[in-house]
């Protein structure tokens, strides 16, 4: 039994100084990817499922001043540069600068279209309000990336 445990402690040692070494950059790139997909699918009419309540929110927050069929190609090339900004790396600061602009716009629906956002406010919320709370895991991964834009990591614990 202590071999199997000896064995267990060195794999758990190197997995875990596998997740600090490429966790960051895997987090920053599948989070590149989802931002990239969705700001590609609003450059589609009626393909993306936020399309409308996004357009709606955007046409709330201009005072009407930029409508709908301007608005949505704005958010798809503001997300598609987040997007691309993340995959590769390149100006960190302004790109999470850009993602978390975004991700508070993309929050206000549940304060300016609760109707739409809940089928009973506010314990359950409709596909769409799912869609805008996931936002919280974005906005974390965000968080994390930040962290590391200035040099910070994260460091395994050294084997005992």
């Amino acid at each position: 039994m202590r071999d199997f445990s000896e064995n267990f402690d060195r794999f758990d040692v190197a997995l875990t100084a596998w997740m600090a070494r490429y966790g960051i950059l895997l987090l920053r790139v599948s989070l590149g990817v989802v931002f990239f997909w969705f700001g590609v699918l609003k450059f589609f009419p009626g393909v993306s499922q936020a399309e409308g309540l996004a357009t709606a929110t955007i046409s709330v927050l201009t005072f009407g001043w930029l409508k709908p069929a301007v608005s949505i190609y704005i958010l798809a090339v503001w997300e598609c540069l987040i997007g691309l900004g993340l995959i590769f790396g390149l100006f960190m600061r302004a790109t999470l600068l850009l993602l978390w602009l975004q991700m508070l716009g993309t929050i206000t629906p549940l304060f300016l279209f609760p109707q739409e956002a809940f089928t009973r406010f506010p314990i359950a919320p409709t596909l769409e309000g799912q869609y805008i709370i996931k936002n919280i895991v974005l906005i974390s991964a965000g968080l994390v990336i930040g962290a590391t834009v200035r040099g910070g990591r994260i460091v395994a614990d050294k084997p005992t």
